[in-house]
């Protein structure tokens, strides 16, 4: 009993597990990278909620988002507006595009600039506004799918109710047919 109480002792001593140590080396923990991968979902989470959370906004920041809001459709606006004016007096029209013909080249540049970096910067905003609301959505997934297992389940129960017993019960037929 003594030889093999120490070989036992010497693979498994310590109240450690040489095997699986040894065989880790070699094979990654499936229950260890399984709990591993939860924590950095759950972390991914953690982060998406904390970065994208609702903060109560001020006066001046609504103010500036109603200001921003203005370009878009003065732009769309006033070019449907020039081909109306277009449209409506000529003259008048033309007039006002040999005035724009005049406008140095490098205005034109920076003009372009200007522009494209105010829609830039709102094309960012927004995508950042859709990763949000893509994160919320990922983050709502695990109880949806819950629900439409809870409902299949009832579903499947209500098929077994209407189908009747699936063994037969000679017993159970019989008070059947006597009721």
């Amino acid at each position: 009993m003594g030889l093999i109480e120490r070989i036992l002792g010497a693979v498994f001593g310590g109240g450690r597990n040489t095997i699986v140590e040894t065989v880790e080396v070699f094979r990654e923990n499936a229950e260890k990278s399984a709990s591993r991968a939860n924590s950095m979902h759950g972390a991914t989470l953690e982060q998406f909620a904390g970065e994208f959370r609702l903060q109560r906004r001020g006066w001046f920041d609504r103010l500036m988002d109603a200001i921003n809001r203005v370009p878009r459709p003065a732009l769309a606006l006033g070019t449907l507006g020039l081909f109306i004016a277009a449209m409506v007096d000529p003259v008048w029209f033309a007039a006002r595009m040999q005035g724009i013909a005049l406008v140095p080249e490098p205005l034109w540049w920076l003009l372009g600039a200007i522009v494209s970096f105010y829609f830039g910067a709102r094309h960012q905003s927004k995508g950042q506004q859709f990763q949000r609301e893509l994160a919320e959505t990922i983050a709502r997934v695990p109880g949806v799918v819950h629900n439409l297992k809870s409902l299949e389940a009832l579903e499947e129960g209500e098929a077994d109710m209407e189908a009747g017993p699936k063994e037969d019960n000679p017993a159970l037929n019989e008070w059947r047919r006597a009721s």
